[in-house]
Parts: structure tokens; sequence; C-alpha cells
């Protein structure tokens, strides 16, 4: 497998933040449009809108942290040349575990199952560190 295609996952989980842009989107004009929100306010203040815009708002919020991480240790282990199968299969399980996250907090928002699969993305990244350190001082 070539190593080019570690960005896939990546590319997967941009889609993934853009997508809920869009329905961030949809969402604020569907709650303007039924008079959900303080104009006064929305401009500086997220209690502005109603619940169902700072959850899909909250989501995207989380899209911009561990996620974060994740890129940088994708492009960290494609330059060190350190993509193997095993890198590519932990990139796609993050990213599965970020969509059912993502799911979940779209869904229920049930936090101990959210958390769970925010755990699972972690220690994830968690081994993907460790290995791109090894190395990294290995070579």
């Amino acid at each position: 497998m070539e190593d080019k295609y570690i960005f896939s996952p990546v590319l997967i989980q941009v889609m993934l933040t853009l997508c809920l842009y869009i329905y961030l989107a949809v969402a604020k004009k569907k709650a303007v449009t039924l008079g959900q929100v303080n104009e006064e306010r929305r401009a500086l203040h997220d209690d502005a809108w109603p619940d169902g815009v700072l959850q899909i708002n909250n989501c995207i919020r989380n899209q911009f942290e561990v996620p974060l991480l994740f890129y940088v240790l994708i492009g960290v282990l494609w330059s060190i040349s350190a993509v193997n199968i095993y890198v590519q299969v932990a990139a796609w399980l993050f990213v599965v575990s970020r969509i059912a996250h993502a799911i979940i907090h779209m869904g229920s928002n049930y936090v101990p199952v959210r958390r769970r699969f925010f755990m699972i993305g972690c220690f994830i990244l968690i081994g993907l560190t460790f290995y791109a350190g090894y190395e990294l001082l290995a070579n």
C-alpha cells in the first residue's frame, strides 16, 4: 500500500467537519426563520441560539480539538516514512471513532457513550505518538 493513502482518512475527517458546518448553516437558517434566535445577542453570544444549534456547534468545536493532533501525527508519520499497514488501520479506526462520536453527539448526546468513543480515539493517538517517537529515535 502506498504511503500517500494515509491521507484518505484525513480527507474523511475533513469532510466530516465540513458536513457538520453545512448542517449548522441549515439549522441556523431554520432557527432564524422560526424566530428562535435572540437577535440582539446573536452576534456575540452562543446562548442566543436554541439548543439544537448549540449541539451542532459544540460537535464542530470537538472536531478542532483531538483531530488536530491526528492531522499533525499523520503528517509527521508520513514525513519520516513511518507509514505502514498498522498506521493505516489506526488512522481509519481513529476516523471511525470520530464519526461515531459525532453521530452520538448529534443524536442522543449521551455523554458516557460519547466519552467511550472519544477515549478510543485518544488511545489510538497515544499509540501513534509513541510509534512516531520510536521511529524518530530509531532512525
